[in-house]
């Protein structure tokens, strides 16, 4: 056996050897082939070095040529320089005046206490007003070029120039009646510290969840601290706190930030009586008891509990009140007390509403319950899409 199978092997290789040398053609050896055509075209090309002589007889005519039109061409590339002066046109004048129109627009949709930590998304909404206007903005000034400077200054200050105004109060009925508002400085009259806890039910984007809110008010007689967190299973969670002074007129704020993703605050400058914001939005003028969008909450318990009985059914509040991105005049309409059922049982309260101004305003409602001083026990806001969220009343105790 081993013989023969040796014998095999050995004819295997001789006849493996037999094929490469007899030139068959295997699979691996395809390449081969085209090499051998390529000398053979080469030799072929050969046979082309005839046509070079007659170039030689042209040669001495053709470095005479580009030699005389070598000059005159660098005359011809210094014409294009001259373009630039058409850049120079008030084409580009224009693009600033677009500038005021961006910056200017205000923040439609962050509008409360806690829009809520679902309720983020709708701050990216935009009024279909706004971008008429910036376009109308944008469209006056390419006619005459040299007035858009005047333009872009002046297109900065109108969208949080009209906040200047104090706490107007105004009784119920009709104007002219001798129910004038009063503007003088109200009476306060703070509640003690308290934790508050919330039930949260609410709507994201046709999506409903379930969270839990807790308020913690603290302050010590001279200074004030308030936080707000809503936090939600699977959904996130977003914070607003407010810190500042107290004084006769109740709450000073000093600084509002608003923390989802990622924080945003507003700064009180009394000094110079505006609010900046780490935002890039135009800085906004305040007046005297402006306030932020979780202290305005607290500032109007206080202002009834101070006289309740001023603040009768149909008296409407109008103060500034700032966001994390602007500022704007907020007015509540005091409403009828009721009695909720709440988580924490049965609450007599007193309901306030925030009335829009514009379509894109957020529905804010606000029940206070004089037995915890005035403190809030039910909040529901509500965005123009229908998003919402209502805050109740789980408990309370001392911080």
């Amino acid at each position: 056996m081993p013989r023969r199978a040796l014998a095999l092997i050995t004819a295997l290789v001789l006849a493996l050897h037999w094929l490469v040398l007899s030139g068959v053609p295997l699979a691996w050896d395809s390449p081969v082939q085209p090499g051998g055509r390529v000398f053979s075209t080469r030799s072929i090309a050969a046979p082309a070095p005839p046509p070079p002589p007659p170039p030689a007889a042209t040669a001495p005519a053709v470095p005479a040529a580009p030699r005389s039109a070598a000059p005159p061409r660098p005359p011809q590339r210094p014409k294009p320089p001259a373009r630039p002066a058409r850049p120079a046109a008030p084409v580009e004048d224009t693009a600033p005046a677009t500038v005021p129109a961006v910056n200017d627009a205000p923040d439609p949709g962050a509008e409360g206490l806690t829009d809520v930590a679902m309720a983020a998304p709708a701050e990216t909404l935009v009024p279909p007003e706004e971008p008429t206007a910036a376009a109308e903005a944008s469209a006056t000034p390419a006619e005459p070029a040299a007035s858009a400077p005047v333009q872009v200054a002046s297109a900065s200050p109108p969208p949080n120039s009209e906040p200047v105004a104090g706490v107007d109060i105004s009784p119920p009925g009709p104007a002219g009646t001798g129910h004038a508002p009063s503007t003088a400085p109200p009476p306060v009259r703070l509640p003690p510290p308290t934790r508050l806890i919330f039930e949260v039910s609410g709507q994201a984007k046709k999506f409903a969840y379930s969270a839990r809110a807790e308020l913690l008010w603290q302050h010590d007689g001279s200074r004030y601290q308030a936080r707000q967190e809503v936090s939600a299973f699977l959904v996130g969670s977003r914070s607003q706190s407010s810190v500042g002074q107290i004084s006769a007129q109740g709450l000073l704020p000093e600084r509002f930030s608003d923390r989802a993703r990622s924080e945003q605050a507003a700064h009180f400058d009394y000094a110079k009586g505006r609010v900046t914001f780490s935002a890039n939005t135009p800085d906004a003028p305040m007046g005297p008891g402006s306030q932020d969008r979780l202290s305005v909450f607290i500032q109007l318990g206080a202002l009834l509990a101070a006289d309740p009985g001023r603040f009768v059914p149909g008296t409407q509040i109008t103060l500034t009140t700032v966001s994390a991105r602007s500022a704007d005049r907020w007015t509540f309409n005091v409403e009828a007390p009721e009695t909720l059922d709440l988580p924490a049982g049965a609450t007599a309260t007193l309901k306030l509403q925030r009335l829009p101004r514009k379509d894109y305003d957020q529905k804010a409602e606000l029940w206070v319950a004089p037995a915890l001083g005035y403190l809030p026990v039910r909040i529901r806001l509500t965005q123009a899409n229908g998003d919402f969220a209502d805050l109740q009343l789980r408990s309370s105790s001392a911080p």
